[in-house]
């Protein structure tokens, strides 16, 4: 049988597009119930008009990740409390698809090019985190633009770059070089301080959006400092 565990898990592996952390450390799951291989998931998000593009990739990745675990047949996810959460939870649940959810407005919305997009900012964001770890236990930045993949200490932040870089379909073979940009190509020498520099805005960004929106959450919802999901 399917554990709560199991299937939180499996929901851990499902990321805010564009604030690139799971949706459980977000708060972003408000329930979770299980019964005879069938779950059925809510989720809840910052504001009322958070983006819908983003909110439907989430949506739909939450219910991949479900129906990927061992024993879930069947599996409903449900995102209350938004403007447009009759149309993302019927596009999904119903597979209609973003399209089919939303007609006749989805010109020029194309959700794989949207994914792409932030899957490179998390890849920029994640290389400068294991830069700066590694600028400060004593590399250079010119150690940096020499090194490649098999030369890097192993770490937490090393780990999460390569799954980074794999979403991207870029190499992460042992010879392939350290600092590249979102096309897989070496950043030159003599630019590595300036490539680190932008990535940094980058991350500054990310994670101050991060924290306005676990801010919103806990306004909007009440939520103490971590909230247990619901049993």
């Amino acid at each position: 049988m399917p554990t709560r565990e199991a299937v939180l898990d499996a929901l851990s592996g499902v990321r805010d597009p564009e604030l690139d952390e799971p949706i459980t450390d977000l708060d972003f799951v408000s329930g979770l119930e299980i019964e005879d291989g069938a779950a059925f998931v809510r989720l809840r998000l910052p504001t009322y008009f958070c983006a819908p593009n983003f909110a439907y990739l989430m949506v739909a990745d939450a219910k991949a990740a479900v129906l990927s675990v061992t024993g879930i047949e069947q599996a409903k996810v449900v995102l209350d409390d938004h403007y447009a959460s009759d149309e993302i939870n019927g596009g999904v649940n119903e597979h209609r698809g973003f399209d089919g959810a939303f007609p006749k407005k989805t010109e020029g919305d194309d959700l794989e090019e949207l994914r792409t997009t932030f899957r490179r900012k998390s890849f920029v964001s994640r290389q400068e985190q294991l830069c700066r770890a590694m600028l400060s236990d004593g590399f250079t930045p010119l150690d940096l633009s020499g090194m490649s993949l098999q030369d890097v200490p192993p770490s937490q932040e090393f780990e999460t770059y390569l799954e980074r870089r794999a979403e991207l379909g870029l190499d992460v073979g042992p010879d392939a070089p350290l600092v590249v940009d979102p096309d897989g190509h070496r950043v030159p020498k003599e630019a590595v301080v300036q490539h680190l520099r932008f990535a940094r805005t980058v991350r500054v960004s990310i994670e101050g959006n991060a924290s306005l929106c676990r801010g919103l959450l806990a306004t909007r919802y009440g939520i103490p400092e971590k909230e247990e999901v619901k049993q």
